[in-house]
């Protein structure tokens, strides 16, 4: 995973950059939290609200467990079950109908609250980019917001 060079806004607006994740599997959940912090703490953003956002019709991204890999792996599991690849009644030609399926319930944005220039997640929690017809190299954008001047 490597975030992008290319950050906007100045550090009293906005700041964007784009995260590049390659997946390896189909289904995936990939934990991005750490290049996720490191992004807000380079934005230089101290209280605010950080946007993640996945702009892809396959993939998307959750805030669930990441201290033990069990969880993501019991989600991915899951997923499949409840979507399955070659389920009958698939309409969509290019064979990838659970994908958008996946994504439909997972959604392809999470908002983070930032305090201390740092995101704010539970113990347990961390972010994780959800591939769904991988492998595929995928795109994250992440927008650092600063809280507005009182």
């Amino acid at each position: 995973m490597s975030a992008s060079a290319r950050s906007t806004g100045s550090p009293s607006a906005a700041r964007t950059a784009r995260l590049a994740v390659k997946t390896s599997r189909r289904t995936e959940l990939r934990n991005i939290t750490a290049d996720i912090a490191d992004i807000v703490a380079r934005s230089g953003v101290v209280s605010g609200v950080c946007h993640v956002y996945v702009p892809h019709t396959t993939a998307g991204v959750t805030i669930n467990e990441g201290a033990d890999p069990d969880v993501a792996r019991d989600i991915e599991l899951t997923f499949d079950r409840l979507a399955p690849r070659n389920a009958a009644g698939y309409q969509h030609a290019e064979g990838n109908s659970d994908s958008h399926v996946k994504t439909a319930i997972v959604g392809s944005s999470q908002t983070v609250f930032i305090e201390h220039g740092r995101l704010v997640l539970g113990t347990w929690q961390a972010i994780f980019l959800c591939e769904f017809d991988g492998p595929r190299t995928r795109e994250v954008l992440v927008r650092s917001v600063p809280d507005a001047a009182v």
